[in-house]
């Protein structure tokens, strides 16, 4: 698994397809960070297909992610999932495939169902049985590893207790401001990677609000990024690298792509990597704070 990718969360469907074709044949991504819930899986999947037929890069040299969605999570709902989504990327198989929450929500055509009055609609179907339904798609042949996303330890202690196989990756939001020490260690002692998303704070999030905090705009890593001769979003990514997590910033401009991938030519100090650590203050960008009432919301 590279220990960088590129993320699709927030891609516009006009933009998606550019941004992998670049991303893969001008600077050299191998790991392409994926989901059913975006939406744009069909445009990542016709660039995929254009740089395996073209030969710019063959399918085992790629390594793919994509996620089963909360209104899918029955064994049946995980298979019609996964087909759907190798549909769209047009691959006989994923390279990793994620349980992306561990709530489940009302499986139907609606991916946000909601009642009357605007509250999301819950199934009572248990993440173990998502988990059992991947272990199957693992046994056929069709999925080469699984895991878990946004997962706390005691979730995946549950899973480690069920299964046959255990997670490979937890996916969560990870950046200084919201270090996760605890979970990374527990990860790592259980033989977890962890894939850092939103290693940037996430500053193009559709709630943002102006009194949020902003990772790029803070002055203490400006002038470190400086002094390293790099931006502050590569300072970032080199933070997640350098504490054994892989990290898959998003981005479709060309030269933000590039510049993502140019972090493996530096090293920070463990003075700065401490100072770095210092801006931890449990903040969530991605909370989901609208589910907290259900009864596997995990923060």
């Amino acid at each position: 698994m590279p220990v960088l990718g590129l993320g699709t969360w927030k891609s516009a469907k006009n933009q998606v397809y550019e941004a992998v074709k670049y991303a893969v044949k001008e600077a050299g991504y191998r790991h392409i960070d994926c989901a059913f819930v975006y939406g744009n899986e069909h445009e990542v999947g016709n660039a995929i297909h254009e740089l395996i037929s073209t030969r710019v890069v063959k399918r085992q040299q790629l390594f793919i992610t994509s996620k089963v969605w909360n209104t899918f999570h029955s064994k049946q709902k995980v298979v019609e999932n996964f087909e759907k989504t190798i549909k769209a990327l047009q691959i006989d198989y994923l390279d990793l495939y994620l349980i992306h929450w561990p709530m489940g929500y009302k499986e139907g055509d609606d991916l946000f169902p909601k009642d009357d009055k605007d509250n999301v609609l819950y199934s009572d179907v248990d993440y173990t049985e998502t988990w059992q339904a991947m272990e199957r798609l693992v046994e056929e042949g069709k999925i080469r590893s699984i895991g878990v996303s946004n997962f706390n330890q005691q979730q995946i202690g549950r899973i480690l207790s069920i299964c046959r196989l255990p997670p490979a990756v937890n996916q969560v939001e990870m950046h200084p401001y919201l270090t996760q020490q605890e979970l990374v260690k527990f990860c790592h002692e259980k033989r977890i990677v962890v894939t850092a998303y939103s290693p940037l704070g996430s500053p193009d999030r559709p709630w943002a609000k102006p009194e949020d905090p902003s990772l790029l705009e803070e002055p203490v890593l400006k002038e470190m990024a400086k002094s390293y001769n790099k931006s502050v979003a590569q300072l970032l990514i080199r933070f997640q690298i350098e504490r054994s997590l892989v990290v898959i910033p998003k981005s479709v401009t060309p030269k933000r792509i590039l510049e993502n991938a140019q972090v493996f030519d530096f090293q920070l100090s463990d003075e700065d990597m401490r100072k770095i650590e210092k801006f931890d203050r449990g903040h969530r960008f991605c909370a989901l704070a609208h589910v907290k009432s259900h009864p596997h919301y995990p923060f």
